[in-house]
């Protein structure tokens, strides 16, 4: 019968805790989502009051713009990565990132455990670093034995393919904002081309325009309200991924050299925020 994972006290409190309990994230990106929302939100009110909202809609414009802009990015990458991209996205806009302090935490009580009980100990605890597969491939580094400077070194390869993949995504998203603008400004030639052709037909002259002028509106809007800020958001997210991924490894390859947890604190608060530093283990 499998034993149950024993209860640790957590850094700076009095709450006991299971060892491996789940990293708290942010939650859903409220100044995103925020930002998205109002941004349109204002957009649609300025068109509302000048005039007739579905003027601004034109089905010849949407697919120059959207259609085109997915179809010459996808010339750059492949598709696999457009569709990463795509999903990495949404998850920048609606997941939150894991917080740190709680990160630090984790690993302290990770270090009490196998302070108290030997490095084998922390076996029992992989089961329960599911969400979490960055420190559960550190730690199960450590408890196969590997020497310290394995760990780090494996998991450093580990980390550079994260952010390779991530810096992969934001480049996707840098394209498309390039590539919005100047699908606009083709369908604006397509729009005058059509207008100039048909001037003796005064009835042609105004869908002709809508396409000249609405392809440049939905392709400024993608690049500068969609596209460029997921890519800088996407860009913080990974940052923010990186600095809780050093702590784990830091924290495993402490273990790794069964240093006292006091130390492990100390490491620990090194490449901590301030805000985020933790107090006493007592």
């Amino acid at each position: 019968m499998t034993e149950p994972a024993p209860k640790l006290k957590v850094a700076g409190g009095n709450r006991a805790v299971g060892v491996a309990a789940p990293v708290q994230r942010s939650g859903p990106d409220l100044a995103g989502v925020l930002g998205l929302g109002v941004g349109f939100a204002v957009i649609l009110i300025a068109a509302a009051v000048g005039g007739a909202p579905s003027a601004f809609i034109d089905l010849p414009s949407i697919l120059i713009v959207f259609g085109g802009t997915f179809a010459v990015t996808t010339i750059s990458y492949s598709l696999p990565e457009i569709w990463r991209a795509q999903r990495l996205m949404l998850v920048a806009l609606f997941s939150g990132t894991p917080d740190s302090g709680d990160a630090a935490r984790r690993m302290l009580d990770l270090a009490r455990l196998a302070r108290n009980e030997g490095v084998l100990a922390l076996e029992r605890q992989l089961a329960q670093l599911r969400d979490a597969p960055f420190l559960r491939r550190a730690i199960g580094l450590v408890v196969d034995g590997a020497a310290p400077e394995d760990v780090e070194s494996v998991m450093a390869q580990e980390q550079a393919a994260i952010q390779g993949r991530h810096a992969k995504s934001a480049s996707i998203l840098r394209k498309a904002a390039e590539v919005a603008p100047a699908m606009g400004l083709i369908g604006t030639l397509v729009g005058l081309v059509q207008m100039l052709g048909q001037l003796d037909n005064p009835s042609a002259i105004g869908p002709a325009m809508a396409v000249a002028l609405l392809t440049t509106f939905y392709g400024a809007v993608l690049a500068n309200m969609v596209f460029a800020p997921l890519a800088s958001k996407l860009d913080r997210n990974s940052a923010e991924e990186a600095l809780v991924n050093r702590l784990y490894v830091i924290g495993a390859s402490a273990i790794g050299r069964q240093e006292n947890p006091t130390r492990i604190e100390m490491l620990l608060n090194t490449v901590l925020p301030p805000e985020k530093r933790l107090g006493s283990l007592d």
